[in-house]
């Protein structure tokens, strides 16, 4: 009669990411990069989340471009007040016009363009979504987050300042508050009303427009 076979031996097994070496503790930069993509797509979230709420507060665009309210101010404080109500009343559309003038500017050269998103790309990715416990490494150095920001402080002057980048962002801003401007001081408020929940909803509205730049990782 033959007997059982003999089960085999278990032999342990070792997990190469804890060998000795040293070749586990150097994080990876795709890590560091998948511990940064969520709180991207935290940001990008609010970014979408805060501009949709920001619109909803505009005013129609046909209210905005009302030729039959279109008049000369009689003088430099009637100007002044028509300004001061008209941005108060089309904050949001006056913000749209300064965007749109901006984005023109900007995509009228594509150079400029490629620059400012690639110095936007490198504060996101190396500074503002980067683990605190990622260093950055490169040429085999390792840089403290002092010196990261140093560098990009001084990357980005000089991208600025050596392209058009600079010129063309003021160019746009300066063209659109123009526009802004002309628009406020000669169209006519009598028959704008803002309420106290306009009011509030101004101060709201602002509040919203800057509440993206909080940190991903917060809870507010």
């Amino acid at each position: 009669m033959a007997s059982a076979p003999t089960p085999q031996p278990l032999l342990p097994v070792t997990n190469p990411s804890s060998d000795s070496g040293g070749g586990g503790s150097a994080p990876s930069s795709g890590s560091g990069f998948s511990d940064a993509t969520p709180a991207f797509r935290l940001f990008l979230s609010r970014v979408s989340d805060t501009a949709r709420r920001s619109l909803e507060d505009r005013r129609p665009w046909t209210e905005l471009i009302d030729r039959s309210a279109i008049s000369r101010p009689d003088s430099l404080s009637e100007a002044t007040s028509r300004l001061r109500r008209n941005l108060g009343y089309f904050r949001v559309n006056y913000a749209a016009v300064v965007a749109v003038s901006l984005a023109a500017s900007l995509l009228a050269h594509p150079f400029s363009l490629l620059v400012l998103l690639g110095i936007l790309g490198a504060w996101c990715f190396l500074y503002v979504f980067r683990a605190s416990d990622r260093p950055v490494v490169l040429f085999g150095r390792t840089f403290t987050d002092r010196e990261t920001l140093l560098g990009l402080v001084v990357s980005s002057l000089l991208a600025f300042f050596l392209t058009s980048v600079a010129s063309l962002i003021i160019s746009g801003l300066l063209v659109g508050g123009a526009l802004v401007a002309v628009h406020g001081a000669f169209r006519m408020p009598e028959d704008l009303f803002l309420d106290d929940s306009s009011a509030v909803s101004s101060g709201n509205t602002t509040n919203r427009l800057l509440s993206f730049l909080a940190s991903p990782g917060s809870s507010v």
